[in-house]
């Protein structure tokens, strides 16, 4: 089974600070299909993306812009985006687990 772990896991409030995967996905990573893993596994090698990190200007990946109800970041505990420049745009896996809690 495929897995982005590299075994450097802290949980850094629902995401991994490690393989930056949410508690969420790393809890049902046995119960998702190849492709559901597959896509997981795109979005935080950033190999796709729905836009640019306004924070390290990366690729990043919204969930609600590629038509989904929700998105991967609403099962964190909210972070404070106050710092940013920009907080239209969701920022990406990295940036978001750096930032402090709200």
């Amino acid at each position: 089974m495929k897995t982005p772990c590299i075994a450097a896991c802290k949980n850094s409030h629902g995401i991994c600070s490690g393989c930056h995967r949410t508690m969420n996905e790393i809890v049902n990573w046995r119960h998702f299909s190849d492709a559901e893993r597959d896509t997981v596994i795109t979005h935080i090698q950033r190999q796709t993306s729905t836009h640019q990190c306004p924070s390290c200007h990366a690729p990043a990946q919204c969930d609600i812009s590629q038509g989904k109800a929700t998105c991967w970041c609403f099962e964190l505990e909210q972070r404070d985006t106050s710092s940013l420049v920009e907080n239209s745009a969701c920022l990406c896996r990295q940036c978001l687990t750096e930032l402090p809690l709200a």
